[in-house]
């Protein structure tokens, strides 16, 4: 992606994200609708609902892993938001994703990367044998991405400011 592309598209993708932080934040438990106001609009948005699925993945190896809303979380998403709150929160998390999974392939191609949605919970194997647990449900976003070097605990990235992330995280080469 040119640098002159970046400066436009990362302000965008602020914005968005600022309105999906305030439209996805809260307890994922309580239904109680939030309210969100961008420009003119007032949006009344609900939390994220449970993982369909109660399985584990798995993760041994340095990498990013992107987890997704699985399509019966999706349907309910869309079922208690309006229709412009949930194609925002989908549009947001496909072009995030796209971005952080090009910045992986061009800056870190030796990462290995791992894409779920059929997944509850994330176990990382540490190099020294330890593990670390994330129930996927305890995070409010429909997507997200996740670093993992095999030493650190793992990490969930903001994908828009990934470059920083990844640098930050992994350490710069």
């Amino acid at each position: 992606m040119k640098r002159s592309h970046l400066f436009i598209t990362i302000p965008l993708i602020n914005l968005i994200l600022l309105y999906s932080l305030s439209a996805c934040s809260g307890n994922s438990e309580k239904k109680e609708a939030q309210t969100v106001t961008t420009g003119q609009d007032t949006i009344k948005v609900l939390s994220k609902p449970p993982s369909s699925y109660t399985d584990t993945l798995i993760i041994e190896a340095p990498g990013a892993v992107f987890y997704d809303s699985d399509s019966l979380q999706l349907v309910k998403t869309k079922s208690i938001n309006t229709k412009m709150a949930y194609e925002t929160m989908v549009h947001e998390c496909f072009y995030m994703m796209r971005n952080a999974k090009m910045v992986l392939k061009q800056y870190w191609p030796k990462l290995k990367i791992t894409s779920t949605t059929k997944v509850r919970y994330l176990l990382f194997m540490k190099s020294d044998k330890s593990q670390t647990w994330i129930d996927l449900d305890t995070k409010n976003n429909m997507c997200g991405m996740f670093m993992f070097d095999g030493k650190k605990d793992p990490e969930l990235a903001d994908m828009t400011n990934i470059e920083t992330e990844l640098g930050n995280y992994f350490g710069l080469d």
